[in-house]
């Protein structure tokens, strides 16, 4: 049945062990990125350019958008890994006696990050993670509040009432931190996104994952 499925075991732990393919893959999309950059900035060199240039594209765009899936799921198998001790790799495991490898997981929870916030440079996304975190809490609050809390609380005032209000605080809060945090990568990606660092940063992920895959070690040795 649905609810006996088991995120830990199929999702969690697979996609730990598929570190260094995940190294692999963040360099093919910054080099995507790269190309994008440079169409969208006329040169391979230039530095400022306005948000939206619309020769770029649509095809070369919606491409780019994969980066919100290669961000998350590259994100989560660097979590996954430092949670669960798992190594990149299976050459990894063979010569470190099965153990995670730290500097990749930490590799792929930044690196994730700034491949999924960089489609969404121009999304208020601070806001969105707002409305997800306020949302998830009010649902979780109307299953988990018995009836009865409800009916006493209906006495005094419209339970509907309640709720739209603990949304509204937690959007404010959650909008509030997460504006400053994301502003911080944001400004990462961004700065990475000139072209000539995008190929650098995509040559340093092929590198790493090579290591993992084929060579079995980390570009930091054994750390």
């Amino acid at each position: 049945m649905i609810f006996q499925f088991d995120f830990t075991e199929h999702i969690l732990k697979p996609l730990g062990k598929l570190g260094g393919w995940f190294m692999l893959i963040l360099g093919i999309m910054w080099l995507i990125y790269a190309a994008y950059e440079t169409k969208r900035r006329h040169s391979f060199k230039k530095r400022k350019v306005e948000d939206w240039d619309f020769d770029v594209t649509k095809f070369l765009k919606a491409i780019t958008y994969i980066g919100f899936i290669v961000g998350i799921l590259a994100l989560i198998s660097g979590v996954a890994g430092l949670m669960f001790d798992i190594p990149p790799s299976e050459h990894y495991a063979a010569t470190s006696e099965n153990s995670r490898n730290l500097f990749t997981s930490i590799l792929l929870i930044i690196f994730g990050v700034i491949t999924f916030v960089k489609p969404a440079n121009d999304l208020p996304l601070a806001s969105l993670i707002g409305v997800l975190a306020a949302t998830l809490v009010v649902i979780i609050i109307a299953l988990a509040i018995p009836q009865q809390v409800v009916d006493v609380i209906a006495v005094f005032v419209n339970p509907k009432i309640v709720l739209a209000i603990i949304f509204i605080i937690v959007f404010a809060i959650v909008a509030l931190t997460a504006k400053f945090y994301v502003k911080v990568f944001m400004t990462l990606s961004k700065a990475i996104s000139w072209p000539p660092l995008a190929v650098i940063f995509s040559i340093f992920c092929f590198i790493q994952g090579f290591l993992l895959l084929v060579v079995g070690v980390s570009i930091s040795g054994y750390f």
